[in-house]
């Protein structure tokens, strides 16, 4: 097909609408089952995580040294516009390339976890950015899926999809309510390990070797008390300083690299 045929040069085309709508709204993103990704990168773990993707849109003027031929055979593409691409975007560089996909929800059920899991569970974090920040770092610690419970912002929504730089793809990512959750952990026989600055050990100090559960909430509030008393173990992460919380981001990424370091040298 010759992209000559497939030009989008205003900002009111039908198309164009969508995918804003699609950025915009989580309701959208529901209600049609899709949602956008924006960069090469991005779109790249996307597709080999086997997600089905349904348009990609191009603007050429942005990219460099692109050949269309390996996306071309596997979806719809549209080339449009700089100031189209710019309207379209999230973020305004993102090399030119954005794609609206099909969204798949994982379940619980559907996990293939190893005989000593090591996985994060989330409740209730609010921001895109920390969630994203966090797939972030259970890919890099190879961490066996991650949990979202009692969701305030959809998985799809574009900033988490953004900051996890593709990290939504390549790790597992469920969201489910905290009663669910769990359940599924104490049927797994997976230790819930709970961080929380009251009646807590050390984190390094407790034993993650075994099949993990690092559970975080909120950095405002903390986890509720249903997570507190389905707890083996509540750690807590030393505060030497004035203050008294870390961002939700880093506290994960201490906790989960501690584990590797346990499983990695067996102490």
């Amino acid at each position: 097909m010759n992209m000559a045929d497939n030009i989008i040069t205003s900002v009111q085309n039908p198309k164009v609408k969508k995918v804003l709508a699609l950025q915009q709204k989580s309701s959208e993103r529901r209600k049609e089952e899709l949602f956008v990704v924006e960069g090469q990168r991005e779109l790249g773990h996307c597709m080999e995580a086997g997600y089905d993707i349904d348009s990609v849109f191009v603007c050429p003027n942005l990219l460099a040294n692109f050949s269309w031929d390996d996306i071309r055979v596997k979806c719809h593409c549209f080339e449009v516009t700089p100031n189209v691409y710019e309207k379209m975007a999230y973020r305004g560089s993102t090399e030119g390339m954005l794609a609206v996909v099909k969204a798949r929800k994982l379940r619980l059920d559907d996990l293939k976890l190893p005989a000593h899991p090591l996985i994060v569970v989330l409740e209730s974090v609010e921001k895109p950015g920390n969630l994203g920040a966090i797939l972030r770092s259970a890919d890099a610690a190879s961490a066996d899926a991650v949990v979202v419970c009692d969701p305030l912002t959809d998985l799809f929504n574009p900033n988490l999809i953004r900051s996890s730089i593709g990290a939504i793809f390549s790790v597992p990512c469920v969201a489910c309510s905290s009663a669910e959750c769990i359940s599924f952990l104490k049927a797994h026989g997976i230790k819930i390990l709970t961080a929380q600055l009251q009646d807590s050990h050390l984190y390094y100090d407790t034993d993650m070797k075994e099949a993990t559960a690092i559970v975080m909430g909120t950095e405002s509030t903390g986890l509720t008390d249903q997570w507190r008393e389905a707890a083996d173990a509540h750690i807590r992460i030393p505060m030497l300083g004035k203050l008294d919380s870390l961002n939700v981001s880093v506290s994960a990424a201490i906790l989960l690299f501690e584990a590797v370091r346990q499983r990695k040298s067996g102490i």
